[in-house]
């Protein structure tokens, strides 16, 4: 998700900044203190998300907000007000921004926020028909009974992904998001490592760590509790041993 940061403070650039680099799925485009360039950019298409600030000299948050509303529509960028005042609060979830961050910002809190970009994929009580639950609901999870398919399906930044199972070398987990790699590409998908394992067939796939799954077909060999995939080298936590050297074992 491209971001642009838009704030008169040199500091508030800098820490903004530094946690943007932090997460994946983020990317930083530009960071300007001109409310004017900013609204540019965004008119151009090349911004998805914009960190806000508010008292600004040339023109302020709110006024931005408005002007952004009307050049480009709510749904083509997303905005988090970043400021030291909680007075606009109210008037900032008006205008649908993602979320209200009051100045000094923990990454902790940066996190959760930009988190509810991507609300979790769950199955929810609906009235629906059970036809039509079972279409709604096929995309949100996959049962452990499911997995005897040759692939899976994981979210992604917009999108729900399919992934062959026969093209992952293994998985890498942090905090609420997975890095599924393959011998081509890095997918992020916004999910726990739990609610992945429960999709991947134990047959084909092992845990070996906390943040780490292993598919035994990719492994090319195990020394002192180190697992070799290609170029990457995995761990065997303390935890997932016993299970997984009996697993390959058997």
């Amino acid at each position: 998700m491209r971001c642009l940061i838009v704030d008169d403070e040199p500091l508030a650039h800098a820490i903004l900044s530094d946690y943007i680099q932090k997460v994946p799925f983020l990317e930083l485009v530009g960071a300007t203190t001109s409310p004017i360039d900013a609204l540019t950019q965004v008119q151009r298409g090349t911004v998805d998300l914009v960190f806000l600030d508010i008292q600004m000299p040339e023109l302020t948050g709110m006024q931005f907000l408005k002007l952004v509303e009307r050049a480009v529509g709510e749904s083509r960028c997303r905005v988090i007000l970043t400021t030291a005042y909680s007075t606009y609060a109210l008037e900032g979830y008006e205008h649908n921004v993602v979320d209200y961050l009051l100045k000094p910002i923990s990454f902790e809190r940066f996190y959760k926020a930009v988190q509810k970009l991507f609300p979790p994929v769950k199955a929810e009580k609906t009235d629906l028909t059970p036809a039509a639950a079972v279409h709604d609901s096929v995309f949100t999870a996959i049962p452990p009974e499911a997995t005897t398919k040759d692939f899976i399906f994981v979210k992604t930044e917009y999108r729900l992904q399919r992934v062959d199972l026969s093209e992952i070398l293994y998985c890498e987990g942090l905090k609420d998001y997975v890095s599924i790699y393959t011998p081509t590409e890095r997918i992020l998908t916004l999910q726990t490592m739990k609610s992945l394992d429960e999709k991947l067939p134990v047959n084909q796939f092992a845990r070996v760590h906390k943040s780490y799954i292993v598919a035994l077909n990719r492994i090319e060999s195990i020394e002192r509790n180190r697992i070799f995939i290609q170029k990457a080298v995995i761990p065997i936590g303390d935890t997932y041993r016993d299970s997984f050297y009996k697993l390959i074992d058997g």
